[in-house]
Formats: structure tokens, sequence, C-alpha cells
């Protein structure tokens, strides 16, 4: 008779699993939520991810999640700046969603805790695959959020900031956002704090017939931090979803990008670009389901990794039977400029139907010499002469964003990760 044992749980599986039984009666939610969260903890029961799993091949979380900070109900984080001078700010300090929200003119803002609680949003929660770990953990722990909902036709005239800041101990939250047909905003998912902390994040956005969305994440978390995030998309009839990535920071992150097309004429744009320093692991995985004829879509990823990082970019695009006419193109461009980094690259296709224009290439590669050399016979330094050819090579993904304002504060956030790891 064969006999399967469940492995010996990890310090940090004990940790999570205990956490929730003193956390539970602390955790919004009705009836519905309540069974999602004990679907959802048992998932984490089983085990989390290993290299046996593919999806989680290049990122053991059950190796690499060594420990995981307790919560921590003292710790008190602040408010920053905005990416982009003049956004609307709506902060998430530890988890928790300000009681007072900006008005904002064809806006509706909505705390997560509130749809939690009366099990509106509980449609909305299941993972997206027997190996969705972010979505398990996030949808045990979960306590708050934003809902922002923007009507027909709006033009939201300001950038939305959803800043998710923390202190310590660990965070747990949501973002949900509907844009209406015809509407038009841009949007600033902000991840960053201090202190050593465990971050889930999932964030969740639908655009209706028409709409269109420049959706910018920014990472910046402490190298003493995990952060575990995942952005979940539908893109409707005609929309279109500028999706621009940046991580420069964090000692594990995982950045999930699921996308879907749902209407013909559908259009999603992926920039991202991995800063990787230290001993970080940087893990950007991305998963688009061209499911309806006439979509198109493009991803650029550009990597540097410098010290003993490690990176990671996995990006499948599945054609579906009934995906006519779907134009697909993705790239990974890595610069490495550390014998000790490390960047794995996996690009995947999957094509079901026979009418379509799709590719992928990667490359990874070190500082040109003859470039340098061509900088330091001009009186340019070696080390300012580097810095500017790896900026340059990481500015030409942000300057496609073509919005002047949005690429400034961009290449601000990149000069001050140069700054410290130039």
């Amino acid at each position: 008779m064969n006999m399967h044992t469940q492995p010996q749980r990890t310090p940090a599986e004990t940790a999570l699993i205990d956490a929730f039984g003193e956390r539970l009666s602390l955790l919004p939610g009705d009836g519905a939520v309540m069974l999602k969260r004990d679907d959802a903890i048992e998932a984490v029961k089983h085990g989390l991810p290993t290299r046996r799993v593919e999806s989680w091949h290049y990122t053991d979380l059950r190796r690499l999640l060594s420990a995981v900070p307790d919560f921590d109900p003292t710790a008190v984080a602040k408010a920053i700046a905005p990416v982009v001078e003049g956004s609307t700010v709506l902060p998430l300090l530890n988890g928790v969603s300000s009681a007072k929200t900006p008005a904002i003119e064809g806006v509706s803002v909505q705390a997560l805790s509130e749809k939690l609680t009366d099990g509106s949003i509980a449609p909305g929660l299941d993972p997206y695959g027997s190996d969705d770990a972010i979505g398990a953990l996030n949808m045990a722990f979960v306590a708050d959020g934003y809902f922002v909902d923007i009507a027909d036709g709006t033009q939201v005239e300001k950038p939305i900031e959803l800043q998710n800041l923390q202190a310590g101990g660990q965070t747990h939250i949501r973002l949900a956002v509907r844009v209406g047909a015809g509407a038009k905003a841009v949007i600033v998912e902000r991840q960053a704090g201090e202190g050593a902390a465990l971050v889930s994040s999932v964030s969740q956005l639908v655009l209706g017939e028409g709409a269109e969305v420049t959706w910018l994440i920014v990472q910046e978390q402490p190298d003493t931090a995990t952060h575990l995030a995942q952005f979940k998309a539908h893109i409707g009839k005609n929309a279109k979803l500028t999706l621009f990535v940046m991580n420069a920071g964090g000692k594990l992150v995982r950045q999930e990008v699921v996308v879907k097309t749902t209407g013909e004429g559908a259009d999603f744009q992926l920039r991202g670009i991995n800063l990787l320093a230290g001993d970080a692991h940087t893990d950007t995985t991305m998963v688009l389901d061209h499911a309806v004829p006439h979509t198109t879509s493009t991803e650029v990823i550009r990597n540097v990794v410098t010290g003993k990082a490690r990176g990671v970019f996995q990006g499948r695009i599945n054609v579906h039977q009934y995906a006519q006419k779907t134009n697909a193109k993705m790239a990974c461009n890595t610069l490495l400029l550390s014998d000790d980094g490390e960047f794995s690259t996996k690009p995947e296709l999957e094509i079901f139907a026979d009418d379509v224009v799709c590719g992928h290439g990667a490359t990874v590669t070190e500082i040109d010499h003859n470039h340098l050399f061509y900088l330091m016979a001009r009186g340019i330094d070696e080390k300012s002469a580097r810095g500017l050819l790896v900026k340059a090579f990481i500015a030409e993904v942000i300057e496609e964003l073509d919005d002047e304002v949005i690429v400034e504060a961009l290449e601000t956030r990149l000069d001050g990760w140069f700054a410290a790891h130039g």
C-alpha cells in the first residue's frame, strides 16, 4: 500500500496558519467571504509552492520564504508624496484605508472592508487557478483596500495614486477598480514601506467598452520586505490598457500579471523594468489570454542586475481557438552588471488559432565595451559612462509612455535607484 505523507511544515507555513486562527475573529466578511477564507487557508495548509509547481519553478516560495513576521498592531505608516505631483492620493496605511477620501468627479470610492462585510465583493475573490498561492494568501488575510468605480464617459483629470504603505509586520490589501465605457484615467499603484514585512496585494481591474487606462505599479519596498503581488485585468471591446511595472526594491518579490481580452479590438501594452541589487530575488510572471478575435498586445521587459541579485521573467501568451487576427509580441532584455547576478527568462506562446501574428524574444548581455570606450574617449569617466549606458537601456522603455509628466516622474525614481546602487 502506498502512503502519501504531508511534508513537515516550514516555520513560515506554521506561522501563517497560526496567525489565521488568531486573526479570524477580526477579519471582516459575511458567510460567503468567510467560506472563501477557509478554502484559502486550506490551500496554505497544503504547503507553499515549490520548484515542482511549474509556474513557481524559478521561485521556490517554500524555501525562499523562510520566516514571516507577526502582525504588528503598533506599526504606524505615514502617507508620502505621490509619484506624479498633483495626484489624488488614496492611502492604505498598514493595511487600513482612510476614513476620509477626497471627492473626485465621476468617481466613487469605497473602503473594501465594507464590501467584505456585506459580501458584495465575494464573487471576485476566487483564485485564478490551482497554483494561485498569492491569491490564496491574500484571500485568507485581506481586511481592507479600496473599491474604485469610474463612471461611463468620465475623463479623470488628475492621476489617482493608491498608496499601500507599511511600517513592518504583515499587510494584506486588495484594490478593485471598475472603469466604465469610454472613461479615461491614470492610476498609480504605489508599494513602499520600511522594516521587516510580509506584504500581499491583489489588484483587479475591469475596463468597459472603449475605456482607456494607464496603470503604473511602482514597487520600492525595503530590502527587508517580502512583497507578493498580483494584477488582474479584463479588457473590454475597443478598450486599451497600458500597464507599466517598476520593481526597484524588496528582498523577495513576485509580481504576477494576469490579463484577459474579453472584447474585440482590445489592446494591452505592458512595459516593465526590474532593477535588482544586493541579494534580492524578483520574479515577474505574466499570463495573457487573447480570448476573442481582433486583439493586440505588446510586452517589453528590461532588467538590470547587479550584485548577487536573481531575477525571473515568465511570460505566457495564450491565443484561444476563436481569437483569429490576434497580433501579439513579447520581448525581454537583460543587462548583467555583475558576474554573480542571474536572470532566468521563460517566454511561451500557446496558439490554437491559425490566422495570427505572434512572436517572442529574449536577450541577456553585458555593457558593450565599444560603447563604453566611445564615451570614455570623449572625457567621460568610466563610472559615469556606465551609468549613462545603463540609464539609456532603461529610459527607452519609460519614454514609450508618451506622457511627459509621467516620464519625468519615473525617471526621477530611476535616478534615485541609480544613486543608491550605481
